[in-house]
C-alpha cells in the first residue's frame, strides 16, 4: 500500500507568486495596484531629475570654504534626503498596496488613500522648501548655473497634481474593492455584528502599526541627514531607536494577534514614551534657541512630527479597544482564518506542482 505524501507547504516565493496572480487576475485589485505602480514612477523619474539638475548646477562643494559652512552643508543635504524619502515613500507604498491587496484589507486600502493625502502635502511643502535651499545657495555663490529654480519649478508643481489626480482614482477603485472584499471578512469571521466590530477595530490597529513605522522612519532621516547642532548622544539614541521601533511594532501586532494582555500594557508604556518624545520635539523645532538647526526642513519636519503625533493617539485608542476585546473569540476567529490562507496556498501548489502518471490504457498479466 502506497504511503499518503503530506502536501508540501510553498516557499515564499511561490506563495508570493501565488497572491500576486491572484491580485492580477481580478479587475479593480490590478488596477489598483497599477495606478499606484504608475503614480511611484512618475513622481521618483521627477524627484530623480530635480536632484540631477540640482547637482549638476553646483560649483565644486569639496572647497574647504563649503565644507566648513556648516548652514551650506545643511541647505546642499535637502533635496538629497527629499529624494531619498520620496524614494522610500513611493516603494513602502507599493508593499503596502501589494499586502492590503492580497490579504483583502479593505482598511488598509483606505489608510493608503489617507497616506496618499499626506505624500501630497509633503510635495507641496518640498516645493517652497526647495525653493528656499536653491535660493540660499545661490545667495553663498554655490551656484555655478542661475537656471536650476526655473528648471525644477515645473516639475516640482507636477508631483502634487499627479498626486492628487491618482488619490481621486485610488479612492473610487478602493469603494469597489470595498464592495468586492466584503464578502471574505463575512466568510472569516460570520455575520455577527460585534465580532465584525472587533475584527474592524484589529484591522485599523494593524493598519496603524504599519503607517507608523513610514512615519517614524521620515522623520528620523530628515532629524539625521539635515539637522545640524545635534550632539553625539543624541545622534546615537536616533539611530538606535530605528530598530527597537521596528521591534516594538511587531511585537504590538504580535501581541493583539494571540491576546497577551501583559504584552499590550507594556507596549502601551512605550507608545507614551513615544508620544512624548515627538511632542517634545515638535516643541524644539519652534524653541529660539534651537530653531536654526531645523531650518532646512522646518516645515517637513513639522509635518512629519504632526502626522507622528497623530498616528501615535491612534494608534493607542485602537490598541486599548483591542485590549478590551481580548478573550471575546476574534483570537480564535484569526487563528483559523490564518490556517485556512496556509491550507489554501498549500493545497493551490501541490494540486498545480504534482505530476500525475498516465493510467496504463490496458490491462496487462504479469
Amino acid at each position: 500500500m502506497m504511503e499518503s505524501q503530506q502536501p508540501v507547504k510553498p516557499g515564499l516565493m511561490r506563495r508570493f507568486l501565488l497572491a500576486t496572480s491572484e491580485i492580477f487576475s481580478k479587475k479593480w485589485p490590478r488596477l489598483f495596484f497599477l495606478a499606484v505602480t504608475f503614480q511611484s514612477a512618475i513622481c521618483i523619474a521627477f524627484e530623480a531629475y530635480t536632484f540631477g539638475r540640482f547637482q549638476g548646477g553646483l560649483a565644486d562643494m569639496n572647497q574647504p570654504n563649503w565644507i566648513s559652512n556648516l548652514a551650506v552643508q545643511a541647505e546642499l543635504k535637502t533635496i538629497p534626503t527629499f529624494l531619498c524619502l520620496f524614494l522610500l515613500g513611493f516603494l513602502y507604498e507599493l508593499v503596502l498596496v501589494w499586502d492590503a491587496l492580497q490579504a483583502k484589507n479593505t482598511i488598509q486600502i483606505i489608510g493608503l488613500c489617507i497616506a496618499n493625502v499626506a505624500l501630497l502635502i509633503y510635495t507641496a511643502i518640498q516645493i517652497e522648501q526647495i525653493r528656499e535651499a536653491i535660493g540660499n545657495l545661490s545667495g553663498a555663490g554655490a551656484f555655478t548655473d542661475g537656471g536650476v529654480w526655473r528648471d525644477v519649478r515645473p516639475v516640482l508643481i507636477c508631483v502634487p497634481c499627479i498626486l492628487a489626480a491618482i488619490t481621486i482614482a485610488m479612492s473610487l477603485i478602493a469603494w469597489r474593492l470595498y464592495q468586492e472584499f466584503a464578502w471574505d471578512i463575512l466568510k472569516y469571521i460570520g455575520a455577527d455584528y460585534r465580532m465584525k466590530k472587533r475584527f474592524l477595530y484589529y484591522q485599523v490597529y494593524i493598519a496603524l502599526l504599519k503607517f507608523d513605522f513610514f512615519f517614524f522612519i521620515g522623520f528620523t532621516v530628515q532629524f539625521l541627514v539635515v539637522v545640524t547642532g545635534k550632539s553625539d548622544i543624541e545622534i546615537g539614541l536616533t539611530a538606535a531607536a530605528i530598530p527597537v521601533t521596528i521591534g516594538i511594532l511587531f511585537f504590538a501586532a504580535y501581541f493583539t494577534r494571540h491576546e497577551i494582555k501583559l504584552g499590550m500594557i507594556s507596549i502601551m508604556v512605550l507608545y507614551l514614551g513615544g508620544l512624548s518624545y515627538f511632542i517634545f520635539k515638535l516643541a524644539r523645532i519652534y524653541d529660539p534657541y534651537h530653531a536654526q538647526d531645523y531650518m532646512p526642513v522646518r516645515k517637513s519636519l513639522t509635518a512629519f512630527t504632526v502626522l507622528t503625533i497623530l498616528l501615535i493617539i491612534l494608534t493607542i485608542i485602537n490598541g486599548l479597544i483591542c485590549m478590551f476585546n481580548f478573550g471575546k473569540g476574534l483570537k480564535q476567529h484569526l487563528q483559523t482564518s490564518h490556517r485556512q490562507d496556509a491550507d489554501k496556498d498549500t493545497v493551490s501548489y501541490s494540486l498545480n506542482d504534482v505530476k500525475q502518471t498516465p493510467l496504463p490504457s490496458r490491462m496487462t498479466i504479469d
